[in-house]
């Protein structure tokens, strides 16, 4: 069993808590990932303001 699938299993301590897996845990730590999404979520609000204007 992976450790990843772990989490996933029934006990009291993680009954209703899901912790990220391996690869999401990188993503969250990466400074460049974080910038290209503050980047698209920029491009984003501005899409949807310049529509209500």
């Amino acid at each position: 069993m992976k450790k990843e699938e772990m989490n996933f299993q029934k006990s009291d301590e993680f009954s209703r808590t899901m912790i990220p897996g391996s690869f999401a845990r990188k993503m969250r730590t990466c400074v460049i990932w974080q910038f290209i999404r503050f980047v698209a979520i920029n491009i984003k609000m501005l899409v949807v303001v310049s529509k209500s204007h």
